[in-house]
């Protein structure tokens, strides 16, 4: 029963970062389409990048803790690049270069929507073993 709450919990994580990943795609697409000014843009994506970077480390916690060594070992590339960015202190958008890098910003956030979606692919499938392995017994 353990088990199966800790993939609960790490469903609605995953159900949490794959909403920041999109809300921040969403104000990439609003910019590139001019319904938005760079500023409130930049702003906007800025104010949940920190959120994004926790949720992931929580989320990674969560596997190392409940022993889910594979989810932990798929979630941790994330981490790592997370971790990299914010050291190297290129993890905020920039106001005045947002339309430079408008198209390498939203390539980024695809890779993780597309990785993200591979993690809860993969967090279903362990939730569904688990519920099918507390029945046998």
């Amino acid at each position: 029963m353990g088990d199966l709450i800790a993939w609960l919990l790490s469903f609605f994580i995953l159900i949490a970062l794959l909403g920041i990943i999109l809300y921040q795609l969403m104000c990439l697409a609003d910019l590139e389409f001019d319904y938005i000014n760079p500023f409130d843009s930049a702003s906007k994506i800025n104010n949940v990048v920190l959120p994004e970077f926790i949720t992931q480390g929580v989320l990674c916690f969560l596997h190392l803790v409940t022993g889910h060594w594979m989810m932990f070992l798929l979630c941790l590339p994330y981490l790592y690049y997370d971790f990299k960015l914010y050291t190297e202190r290129r993890h905020l958008v920039d106001v005045t270069e947002i339309f430079n890098q408008l198209p390498w910003e939203k390539k980024i956030r695809l890779y993780k929507l597309g990785y993200l979606i591979v993690l809860m692919a993969c967090s279903i499938f362990w939730m569904i073993w688990s519920i099918v392995e507390d029945e046998d017994y």
